[in-house]
C-alpha cells in the first residue's frame, strides 16, 4: 500500500469535520481538520498538503483567498471547493483560478470520497474506491 494521502480540511462548521474526517480517513487518508481559516493557512504554510479541502463561504477569510494561498505555495496540491451556496458562476471561477473540483452541499461522504479519489489519481497515487465503498 502506498503512503497515505495528506489532506487539509477546512470548513466553519465543525460537524462538516466531524462527519468528513473518519469516511476520508477510510480511504488511507492521513486528514487535519480546522474550523479556523487562519489556522489552517498558518498550516498550509508549514507542511506541504497533497488535496486540500476547503468551504467557500466562512467568516474571517473565504475558500478562494485560501486557494490563492494554496496556489502561490504548491502547484502540486489538488483543492477541491465545497459551498452550500452552489452557484455555476462560482464554481467556474474557481476552476479558472486553478481549483481540481467543486461540490456543492449537501454531499455524501462517498461523492467527496470520489472527487479525492480523482485528485489523489491525478497526483500519481491512485485509491481503489472499490474496497470501500458499498454499492
Amino acid at each position: 500500500m502506498s503512503n497515505p494521502l495528506e489532506i487539509l480540511l477546512l470548513d466553519d462548521e465543525a460537524i462538516v469535520g466531524k462527519r468528513l474526517k473518519p469516511a476520508i480517513e477510510k480511504i488511507n487518508c492521513n486528514v487535519e481538520v480546522f474550523q479556523d481559516p487562519q489556522l489552517a493557512v498558518e498550516r498550509i504554510n508549514e507542511k506541504e498538503f497533497d488535496i486540500i479541502v476547503t468551504d467557500i463561504y466562512m467568516d474571517a477569510m473565504d475558500g478562494m483567498q485560501v486557494l490563492d494561498i494554496v496556489l502561490k505555495k504548491s502547484s502540486r496540491t489538488k483543492v477541491i471547493m465545497i459551498t452550500g451556496y452552489a452557484m455555476i458562476s462560482l464554481a467556474r471561477d474557481a476552476m479558472e483560478k486553478g481549483a481540481f473540483d467543486f461540490i456543492a452541499k449537501p454531499f455524501k461522504p462517498d461523492d467527496l470520497r470520489v472527487v479525492i479519489a480523482k485528485a489523489a489519481k491525478a497526483l500519481g497515487s491512485p485509491i481503489d474506491l472499490n474496497t470501500i465503498i458499498q454499492k
